[in-house]
């Protein structure tokens, strides 16, 4: 091992609503030691997602809040440079949640999952054959179940758990409608994700008009990346039986105090509706069933990916707020 530094992006202050550059910063440590059971990763490329926003709220929620002074909890993929688990082999691709950080002794229960496709970029394991790509997996096959000929809609149709959503559902035989934000994210949908229909929500001044356009026979399946205006356009056109996948809340700054809002129950009721929260890792049994369907439906041509690709851990603390700003153009990956 030649280098002696672990570059590492620590929580400097809590922020207020979305997390901006100025709320991290970056230190130098030693390399960690590690003990039996682990094994020390090299990491190559460090993923910025939605997610981390909630986990460094101040109040928790599914995972236990970061704390100021704690390095940034992250997905990231590396090399096993060394190694006290016989699992785990020097040489080994692996991604999980290492944080940002050019090293890491990471124990079995950080893994996420090997990463298996030789034939394909390894940064993809942060992205469509990653997170974002179980995720929309899971969310569309196991909370939508979708069937042939539905209507199923999107939103932030271009991001990295959109795409591939509207994609999927695509795949399934379903008609795809994509809500996103500006000219050239609808081009994207259109003619990189093959959405049947795109509504840009930054560009629309009435959205029941723009969803009764898009979709005439009504809403079968929402994934709802957003909540917010867009989610409450979307239950106005939803069918009987609809179902509806709470996969993200990104229209809103914070939770805290509750949002107010139109009371859905009695519309659910009466539409036999679902509405369901879930998270990937609810699916960690089947993580690489779901792995192994993407990376064949890549290397087939019917799943398409973008990535916007970020050089240097510098550019990791300013990461988030371009997330929640739409700045970004595809999946947000920092390579190391």
């Amino acid at each position: 091992m030649t280098k002696t530094v672990n570059r590492q992006v620590w929580l400097k202050s809590r922020p207020n609503g979305i997390p901006q550059a100025r709320d991290f910063d970056i230190r130098e440590a030693g390399i960690p030691p590690i003990a039996e059971g682990e094994f020390l990763i090299h990491n190559e490329f460090l993923s910025a997602d939605p997610a981390m926003r909630g986990w460094i709220a101040d109040k928790s929620n599914y995972w236990p809040r970061i704390e100021v002074g704690d390095t940034m909890r992250a997905f990231s993929v590396g090399e096993v440079i060394e190694s006290k688990n016989p699992a785990y082999g020097v040489g080994d691709k692996v991604m999980g949640i290492f944080g940002w950080q050019d090293y890491a002794a990471v124990k079995q229960p950080q893994v996420m999952r090997k990463v298996l496709e030789k034939d394909l970029p390894v940064s993809l394991s942060l992205g469509v054959l990653g997170l974002n790509g179980l995720t929309a997996y899971f969310g569309v096959n196991e909370v939508l179940r979708p069937k042939a000929g539905e209507t199923v809609v999107v939103s932030t149709a271009a991001g990295g758990v959109g795409s591939a959503a509207g994609q999927i559902a695509k795949i399934l035989g379903c008609r795809a409608v994509g809500v996103t934000g500006g000219a050239e994210k609808v081009r994207q949908c259109r003619e990189e994700f093959g959405y049947d229909a795109v509504i840009d929500y930054k560009a629309t001044k009435d959205l029941d008009a723009a969803f009764a356009e898009a979709s005439p026979n009504g809403i079968d399946a929402y994934f709802d990346n957003t909540s917010g205006a867009i989610h409450d356009a979307v239950l106005r056109r939803i069918n009987l039986r609809a179902r509806i996948a709470i996969c993200g809340t990104a229209s809103y700054a914070s939770w805290d105090p509750w949002n107010e809002g139109p009371r859905p129950e009695r519309h659910l009721l009466v539409k036999r509706a679902t509405m369901q929260g879930f998270l990937t890792t609810d699916f960690a049994a089947r993580y690489e069933e779901a792995a192994a369907a993407l990376a064949g439906w890549i290397r087939a041509g019917k799943l398409k990916y973008r990535e916007d690709m970020h050089q240097g851990i510098e550019s990791a603390p300013g990461s988030i707020e371009k997330l929640y700003s739409g700045e970004n153009q595809g999946k947000l990956v920092i390579r190391l």
